[in-house]
């Protein structure tokens, strides 16, 4: 789906859904911040369900008691298995570092509440696997799972969506996906659990790679069949809080997939490309055009139509604002434009949406599963010196 629909569908759950659902945000730093403004601004834009915002549980009491306050909830705690036994609790919204997921999701999933997690899904294929089963098993009494792969609900990406399923591109031949940041290019950057395999499961693949995979799977609605890549660490230790540390996952990844659909593939991510801020690039050729994206223009899409006559063809610019393009309706007057922000809510919503209607959610765990195995695929490929791992 594009956008939630402004008219409930026929509703497949058992029981219908609360009148006002509470949520729980597991994690108040950088993405609890931008989850907690998804939750708080929602229902002023989105005809969905109302909600309200029970609880923020992080480890330090007064760390999370502050960002409680500050973001809009009533309460705040420091522990996450207390808030499973709350009956005001209807979602739980899973923001922790990757090594947590598995846990907190397949215990809350078991209590009966929807949960949505952060990408990417797990920090292994194993526990993706067992976070997906769990959620297979809760889908059948009616308890949703999704994964917060924020850049779905991008306008600009969800229109390219349509445009190569409506064949605008023609048949996709090949595409070029990378997401490139510089915030480790300094080698006196400090360390962070990022940087730890343990808690972070990887680097820039899991960071950055899972973004760029998942939009593969989700602009060519076709799975990836084989991989083949290679890995790199630039700064093997960085200053931490006990002295100097080494640095146990990837600064940067490469590979070449290959999808059922036939398109090959060409991945690049780094976390060390100096002057890159937050550059997810994307670019589609196709037998009758193109298109390119460029989160860092993230209103704009680009392209290129090879049916307009040969002396005026020229990649074209599509202001990505208009109430015809998925989920504009819901913000502002044609013509003013979107930031990274309205993503997380209208994620958000989509999930709201399904949680109401019995619709599911999407992407789920299933895809978060996809994901991590591609990502799986291609540190098992580096660590075989670039062979082709098979799908």
């Amino acid at each position: 789906m594009t956008s939630p629909a402004p008219e409930p569908a026929a509703r497949t759950d058992r029981d219908p859904a609360p009148a006002v659902l509470g949520v729980a945000v597991l994690g108040y730093s950088f993405m609890g911040k931008a989850h907690s403004n998804a939750w708080r601004n929602v229902n002023a834009f989105y005809p969905v369900p109302r909600v309200a915002q029970r609880v923020l549980v992080g480890r330090d009491a007064g760390h999370v008691a502050a960002a409680a306050q500050r973001y809009g909830w009533e309460d705040s705690g420091t522990d996450w298995r207390s808030v499973l036994e709350r009956p005001d609790v209807d979602v739980v919204d899973i923001c922790t570092p990757g090594h947590l997921h598995a846990d907190m999701a397949v215990a809350a999933l078991d209590a009966g509440k929807h949960v949505l997690v952060e990408k990417p899904l797990a920090n292994t294929v194993a526990e993706a696997e067992r976070m997906a089963a769990a959620a297979a098993a809760a889908r059948a009494r009616g308890v949703h799972a999704m994964v917060g792969f924020n850049y779905r609900r991008v306008p600009a990406l969800a229109l390219a969506r349509t445009m190569i399923a409506d064949g605008r591109v023609g048949e996709v031949r090949q595409v070029r996906a990378s997401y490139l940041q510089d915030w480790l290019a300094d080698e006196r950057a400090p360390m962070t659990w990022r940087l730890r395999r343990e808690t972070a499961g990887s680097g820039a693949l899991g960071d950055l790679a899972s973004h760029a995979v998942d939009q593969v799977r989700f602009l060519l609605g076709s799975p990836v069949t084989s991989v083949s890549g290679t890995t790199d660490t630039f700064v093997a230790t960085r200053e931490g809080p006990d002295g100097t540390e080494r640095v146990t996952v990837d600064d940067a990844a490469w590979a070449t997939l290959r999808t059922a659909s036939g398109a090959v593939v060409s991945l690049e991510v780094s976390r060390c490309a100096t002057g890159r801020k937050n550059a997810l690039q994307i670019e589609v050729y196709g037998s009758r055009g193109g298109l390119r994206f460029d989160l860092e223009r993230l209103n704009e899409l680009q392209f290129f139509d090879t049916t307009v006559p040969g002396d005026v063809q020229g990649y074209g610019r599509i202001l990505v604002t208009e109430d015809s393009h998925p989920y504009i309706g819901a913000w502002w007057p044609p013509g003013h434009t979107l930031g990274w922000d309205h993503t997380f809510t209208s994620q958000a919503a989509d999930f709201l949406h399904a949680i109401d209607t019995g619709v599911p959610a999407a992407p789920d765990f299933d895809d978060g599963l996809a994901v991590q195995r591609v990502l799986h695929a291609v540190t098992d490929s580096a660590a075989r010196d670039g062979a082709t791992v098979r799908l």
